[in-house]
């Protein structure tokens, strides 16, 4: 027996999560929210529609938080045909001054909670031939970004990750997007710090979570794996790749080393 297709959005209190959220009941999805932040969430369930938004509050850093949203989607009676995984976070400080607590969180947010979602959405995905996945990275996969050092190392996981799964999926139904947003105008700067340490990065022109979220989808119709919004981001990413590591090292060391560091 069918279930009721949903689309599952993790990190959807806020930024990117929200804008996704949006764009997907735009274009006719149900969706099914996943954050920490009940109260946000719920909000947004009424603006989109509560007959076709539902609330999921849970911390994705928990250790049991994907077989936990596993089982209540099907506890629910959904089939998650498209999986949004943007639930991340950043903190900017020299690694060895970082509390591990901090490190621990990046790390089972940002690589942990992707991997247990994917494993466990996926298959039902390929037995029934169609679904995708939207694994949100950053252009901080491209290089090393010392001050940064953890979240750009998760970042570089979650594209290599979604690059080749991409490929065992080829002829599945199914198809996966990395999406490598760069600075955009969200919450995640405030959150990983870099507002209180006059970094250099919070000069630069960032974008909108909505046209994020509007490349991103038009990417997706297009089956296209790794997607830079905006082209300032995607000269960087060329350039980048064509220039010695050392030196990208540095530039991106100059933009988010702390204020007299």
């Amino acid at each position: 027996m069918s279930g009721h297709p949903r689309a599952l959005i993790t990190g959807a209190s806020s930024g990117i999560g929200v804008a996704f959220a949006r764009a997907l009941r735009a274009r006719g999805e149900r969706v099914l929210l996943v954050a920490r932040r009940r109260e946000r969430l719920e909000a947004l369930a009424r603006e989109l529609g509560e007959d076709d938004s539902s609330v999921l509050v849970t911390d994705l850093a928990k250790p049991d938080a994907a077989s936990h949203v596993a089982a209540e989607v099907a506890r629910r009676g959904f089939e998650i045909e498209r999986l949004v995984n943007n639930a991340g976070v950043g903190h900017t400080a020299r690694f060895h001054q970082q509390p591990t607590d901090r490190i621990g969180s990046m790390l089972d947010l940002n690589v942990r909670a992707v991997v247990d979602l994917t494993r466990a959405f996926l298959p039902g995905m390929v037995e029934r031939g169609r679904g995708s996945i939207i694994n949100v990275a950053s252009n901080a996969a491209f290089q090393p970004v010392p001050f940064l050092t953890v979240y750009a190392a998760t970042k570089a996981f979650v594209l290599s990750f979604s690059e080749g799964l991409a490929t065992e999926l080829e002829g599945t139904g199914v198809s996966v997007q990395a999406l490598c947003p760069g600075l955009t105008r969200t919450e995640f700067l405030e959150v990983a710090e870099t507002h209180t340490q006059g970094l250099l990065v919070n000069r630069m022109p960032a974008m909108t979570a909505d046209d994020v979220v509007r490349a991103s989808l038009k990417a997706l119709d297009k089956r296209r794996l790794r997607v830079i919004p905006g082209l300032p981001n995607q000269a960087l990413a060329r350039v980048q790749g064509l220039l010695p590591r050392s030196w990208v090292r540095r530039v991106a060391a100059a933009l988010y080393r702390p204020h007299g560091g």
